[in-house]
């Protein structure tokens, strides 16, 4: 089921169904693999492009020469802007740790190096957003064979991603996703 909040569909998915990442089980697999690189705005690549010597440190070889052949961000097959990516698959963006495949970015987050944390989309997983022709965006859940060890498991999606939908959409978008929830709620 769909609702509508402040313009945008939203999936009641976000309201009803817990998501809580497993980077043990995965080892950070939603940075590896894919049919493309992780969508970004026009700002967050003039911020990739700024940032880049703060957090190029953390980068592997392999993605700081697929930076700096192919760009901070390239066009997708649907001629949207993503992530560089390395032989069509890893995040440029990425660098290992114990096995794991992390976000170089959040990483200088971390640290405290960069006041950006990484691109809206990462932030967001598992929500994926769609922007409609008439300037909507729709927020759907999206299930992965990567993520199945994540599903069911600690808090409502909407809750356990409060930070990036409030950096997103706005407190008040999220106060409103509550109030829905608990609506729903009360249907049951």
């Amino acid at each position: 089921m769909i609702i509508e909040i402040e313009g945008n569909i939203v999936s009641t998915e976000l309201l009803t169904e817990r998501f809580c990442c497993d980077l043990a089980a995965c080892r950070g697999m939603c940075c590896v693999e894919g049919n493309a690189g992780a969508p970004v705005s026009p700002d967050e690549v003039a911020v990739l492009t700024r940032e880049y010597p703060v957090y190029r440190q953390y980068m592997k070889p392999a993605g700081v020469k697929a930076i700096e052949r192919d760009g901070f961000a390239v066009l997708d097959e649907d001629g949207d802007l993503t992530t560089t990516l390395v032989a069509g698959a890893e995040c440029a963006y990425s660098y290992e740790d114990k096995g794991m495949t992390l976000c170089a970015i959040e990483r200088a987050f971390l640290d405290g190096r960069t006041t950006f944390r990484k691109p809206v989309s990462c932030h967001l997983y598992p929500i994926r957003l769609t922007v409609f022709g008439s300037g909507a965006v729709g927020l759907g859940y999206h299930r992965w064979e990567v993520c199945r060890g994540a599903e069911g498991r600690g808090e409502l999606i909407y809750k356990a991603l409060r930070e990036p939908i409030v950096r997103r959409f706005g407190q008040g978008f999220f106060d409103a996703l509550a109030k829905a929830e608990r609506y729903i709620k009360e249907q049951v």
